[in-house]
Parts: C-alpha cells; structure tokens; sequence
C-alpha cells in the first residue's frame, strides 16, 4: 500500500526506531484468554511471554504515535496500566492516549470480533467508529469450553467455526480505519 510500511516477523518491530506514528498488533497468544494453551494445552505458558513485543509496540505507539490493536480481554491493558474500555464502546481515556472498545464485525469480518484499542498522539476528533455488538455470523473460537457450555447449547443451532486464519484476518475496511487514526497522530 502507498505510505505503508509493513514490518514482518522478519524484520522484528521492537526494532522500530520511528520517526513515523505506528499501528501494532503485538502476538497476542499470551495477552488473550487462552494465554496459558487452554484447558488441553500439553505444556503450560506464562502469561504476556511475547519476548517484549507489547512492551515494544507500546514504547513506540507512545514515541511517535499511533494505536495498538489487541483482542478484547488482552491482559496487555491491565498489565501496562492501560484503562480497560466499556464493551459498548465509546472513546476513553487512558493516560496519554485513548482506548476503546470495537467489533471488527462492523467492518466486514464474518465474526463480532471484539477488539480493543489504545491511540497515542492523536491530533483532531478521534474518529466515530461503530460503537456496540455487531451480527457475527460465524464462531471465533474452536469448540466448547467446558460440558456445562456443551449442555447448554444442545438443540441450538450451531454457528459455523472459522479457520484459524480467518479468525486472524483484519478486513480490509478495519485496516483502513486503523490506518486513518495512525495518520492522524504526530510523534
């Protein structure tokens, strides 16, 4: 895309050095709720172990600028004394920057995806996004969690899981939106 400048895996962003404003989406396997691998997990994890990746992606969101995009939930906010935002959504703020609560589902993913954000640097009207649950069609997750969740979804119809890479995938249109407050923010 025309004034991006993607940072791969294989270029390792906690090695950003600016000067542009930054969207980042830190691993988020140990943040999210499954931090630990799930009930099943053979080898237990530790909790926010991403080798610095938040921590790095914050520093630089709050050098020069941007919005760190996470699961809702993430165990990043709590840890980084980030303000949990309202699901309903709605801007809040968070120290010096801002955080909110939106569904990707809104802007084209299959599935609600709740998704939490935290926006440093941001100059103008941070932007209306669409607040509140959106109509997923499809499951994130891969399964039940407990027989209690299983006893209590007999006769429901059952919603079509996504693949683990539809679960990752950002929409196009919630790309741009991220991209819009990135742009909007000075370092």
């Amino acid at each position: 895309m025309p004034g991006v400048d993607p940072w791969p895996e294989e270029r390792d962003a906690r090695k950003y050095a600016g000067p542009w404003p930054v969207v980042a989406h830190p691993p988020c396997e140990r943040w999210g709720r499954y931090w630990s691998g799930g009930p099943s997990a053979k080898v237990r994890r530790i909790k926010g172990d991403d080798g610095g990746c938040f921590a790095a992606a914050l520093a630089s969101v709050q050098e020069w600028g941007g919005v760190i995009e996470h699961p809702e939930a993430s165990h990043g906010w709590s840890h980084f004394g980030i303000p949990k935002p309202p699901k309903r959504g709605g801007w809040v703020e968070a120290g010096i920057g801002w955080t909110c609560c939106v569904e990707q589902g809104h802007y084209g993913h299959p599935a609600r995806k709740a998704t939490w954000l935290y926006v440093v640097g941001r100059y103008g009207e941070l932007p209306e996004l669409i607040w509140g649950p959106s109509l997923g069609r499809r499951r994130l997750d891969h399964g039940y969690h407990s027989a209690e969740e299983r006893r209590a979804a007999e006769g429901v119809p059952r919603i079509k899981r996504l693949t683990k890479s539809e679960c990752v995938n950002t929409p196009p249109a919630f790309r741009d939106l991220l991209l819009e407050i990135a742009r909007g923010c000075k370092a």
